[in-house]
């Protein structure tokens, strides 16, 4: 894709820009954080459950929060105060998945 070239979220009827951080999601940072959200929510009921996760969810996780901070350094200057609030709330959402998962026997899934 064109880097001069305008991108808008691929859901639906979003008009909203993508962050270069989120190009290769295709989302706009409200989405990406919605879906986050989900994910990261549904992992630590999993654990919590005792369910077994697979390498590549937690891999997700992992670029999820790199993601999170790459958007925290681009828009450092130019804050939204609900979107920074956001990213900073799935980020300890994160940090305590992660902590969880260091202190439990959490099972991953192994392929065949």
């Amino acid at each position: 894709m064109d880097a001069g070239a305008v991108r808008t979220c691929r859901r639906g009827t979003c008009a909203n820009s993508i962050p270069a951080a989120l190009a290769s999601e295709q989302l706009c940072l409200d989405h990406f954080l919605d879906e986050a959200l989900v994910r990261t929510t549904d992992t630590l009921t999993r654990c919590r459950d005792q369910r077994p996760l697979t390498r590549a969810e937690l891999e997700w996780l992992l670029n999820d929060a790199l993601l999170i901070v790459k958007n925290l350094e681009e828009g450092a200057g130019k804050p939204v105060p609900e979107q920074r609030e956001r990213m900073l709330d799935l980020l300890l959402m994160l940090a305590n998945l992660h902590e969880y998962v260091a202190h439990h026997s959490i099972r991953l899934d192994r392929p065949a």
